[in-house]
């Protein structure tokens, strides 16, 4: 707004609630929502953005990659006024918090389809670390207690098998015992976190053990042996990390102790001194000697580079108490306070108004809200114009009697498929008898037992193009007997099912249907027939299946509460807190 505001530009009518990059942003995550049709609720690791879960993929994903979506999507919800995101970003967290250890720890990887965990280390670093630091800032940010109540409930283990001596260690989320006693330089986000939820002096001791690291080496390095006092071998390099900045920049925020600004000028001074390049600033290869890596991470701009400036710049707009605000007024009427603070910075250090969602969130949960919301922009699946259909024979003893043969549908747009991606090939048998195509069907049928080349299927098609019977646009459009049997709305269908599903059109008296080998569709690129995917259908399931497990703190507002600092806190200089009680 202030950026706008400077450069003399018209915001849309409806800002922050309209707008050209609201609707990207929806359009995306519409797109993304295919990832959360799990039997778990919890999302698939890869979404490809126009065909949706891509064929072959798998299952496996990090404990942060299911619960780091409830800050954009919630605010999302609150800006637009549809309640899928948030609701499928809450139904995430709460399968992964059902599926917490016997002891209470999280492991670092699990099955999103059934639900076993598959590496079992817990910790609070790589793999895990924005999941707690999502559960906290989602309970901020969106005035949720069952968020906080979840997080102090997951702190409880932490503190009890992974905190020794003000450092987090990873261990066995089933029986608690140690597996990696080290420090991984992403932790070094926790005193950030445990300052947002009150508890300073936690906070302060664990970033004394850190800032002791910075010092050692000049950089922390992405693994530290805390027995042994040294970096980890083979995880010495420091890819120019924000954490420790970060943290610094939330516990001056809440102590305004001039420690933090020493140690943000001990990462300026080591950035400056080992890191400059003429062309920007360099991975550190090697923490021991600051040898330096040709490449710089783009969280270096985004969140290091942003976290050093505000902890320098104590003025910035960002950091307003909320004593100022400024009066926004709707095209309805409707007034709202923006600007006025409070902003929660996402994993990537992108701030998010409090006053914006606030300002929008009037939504009313419709039973048919994706009927009567508008196709996201752009196309879903590739754009398809009208269609050609190539069908020439192939017979199969196999499969097939004498008297039959079989017609492999080249689904086309120009009727050269060698250039379209969102073709589909079918075989379907009918009675014919046309002799005259059978060295094509031949050589299909070697190609499928052979697996050959991509290039010698082209060859083989495109050598009997004229060989083929061309079918009329008309049919195509028609639906026709020969049609095909996949949804034609690409905009409501991301998903595609892969192994095709067995409940395909059935075959009738004349006509029998079967996919290509799978083997045979991997050569060629082809997807896989797609189940249907609607966003309603999987909002009304999550709704119907799904169980809130913090319910009964959903009320308990004094949970995102905390007490004031001690008044030893507030006069400490200097690192003296760090005596032991």
């Amino acid at each position: 707004m202030k950026l706008v505001l400077r450069a003399g530009v018209d915001l849309e009518p409806g800002w922050p609630c309209n707008g050209p990059l609201l609707r990207l942003a929806e359009d995306v995550a519409r797109r993304l929502l295919a990832a959360f049709d799990t039997p778990s609720g919890m999302p698939y690791g890869t979404v490809n953005l126009r065909h949706g879960v891509p064929p072959g993929e798998t299952t496996v994903t990090c404990t942060a990659g299911v619960g780091t979506f409830i800050l954009e999507f919630a605010t999302l919800s609150r800006l637009t006024g549809d309640p899928v995101y948030e609701e499928v970003a809450l139904n995430a967290l709460n399968s992964l918090f059902e599926r917490r250890s016997g002891i209470g720890l999280f492991g670092n990887h699990i099955d999103i389809s059934s639900g076993r965990w598959v590496a079992l280390d817990s910790g609070i670093g790589a793999g895990v670390d924005s999941f707690f630091e999502y559960l906290v800032k989602g309970a901020i940010l969106l005035d949720r207690p069952e968020l906080m109540a979840m997080f102090k409930e997951v702190r409880k283990p932490v503190d009890r098998y992974l905190k020794k001596n003000h450092w987090y260690v990873w261990a066995s989320m089933h029986k608690g015992q140690v597996t990696l006693p080290v420090f991984q330089s992403l932790e070094a986000y926790w005193p950030g976190v445990l300052s947002l939820i009150g508890d300073i002096d936690t906070a302060l001791r664990s970033m004394h053990n850190y800032n002791r690291v910075w010092k050692q080496y000049g950089f922390t390095p992405e693994f530290y042996n805390i027995a042994q006092g040294e970096a980890g071998s083979n995880r010495e390099s420091y890819p120019l990390r924000p954490e420790l900045a970060e943290s610094a920049m939330y516990l001056y925020r809440a102590t305004g102790d001039t420690f933090m600004l020493d140690i943000g000028l001990n990462i300026l001074r080591s950035l400056q001194h080992s890191a400059k390049t003429p062309c920007g600033y360099a991975t550190i290869k090697d923490a021991r000697d600051h040898t330096q890596e040709n490449r710089m991470e783009s969280f270096f701009l985004a969140e290091t580079t942003k976290y050093l400036y505000l902890l320098f710049d104590p003025e910035n707009f960002i950091h307003n108490d909320g004593s100022s605000g400024r009066v926004h007024v709707l095209p309805s009427g409707r007034q709202c306070v923006l600007d006025a603070g409070g902003y929660i910075f996402n994993t990537e250090a992108h701030p998010i108004d409090p006053g914006a969602l606030r300002c929008c969130y009037e939504w009313k949960e419709e039973k048919d809200f994706w009927k009567k919301s508008k196709n996201p922009k752009g196309d879903m699946l590739s754009s398809r114009k009208k269609e050609k259909k190539v069908t020439p024979e192939k017979s199969s003893s196999e499969r097939y009697s004498d008297n039959e043969t079989s017609q492999l549908i080249v689904q086309g747009t120009d009727g050269n498929f060698q250039n379209q991606s969102s073709d589909y090939f079918k075989v379907i048998s009918k009675d014919n008898s046309n002799d005259g195509k059978s060295s094509l069907s031949e050589e299909v049928e070697k190609l499928s037992r052979h697996t050959e080349t991509l290039n010698h299927l082209l060859n083989i098609v495109k050598a009997s193009r004229e060989s083929v019977s061309i079918k009329t646009e008309n049919e195509n459009e028609e639906g026709g007997e020969d049609g095909p049997t996949f949804s034609q709305n690409s905009s409501e269908s991301p998903v595609l099912e892969w192994p095709p599903n067995s409940t395909l059109s059935q075959p009738s008296t004349s006509e029998r249907e079967e996919s290509l080998p799978e083997y045979v569709r991997e050569l060629v690129g082809l997807k896989s027939i797609k189940k249907e995917f609607d966003p309603q259908r999987l909002l009304e399931s999550i709704r119907a299946s799904s169980a809130d497990i913090s319910l009964d703190s959903s009320k308990k507002y004094q949970l995102l509460t905390c007490p004031a600092q001690p008044f030893h806190i507030r006069l400490t200089i200097a690192g003296e807190f760090i005596e032991e009680k």
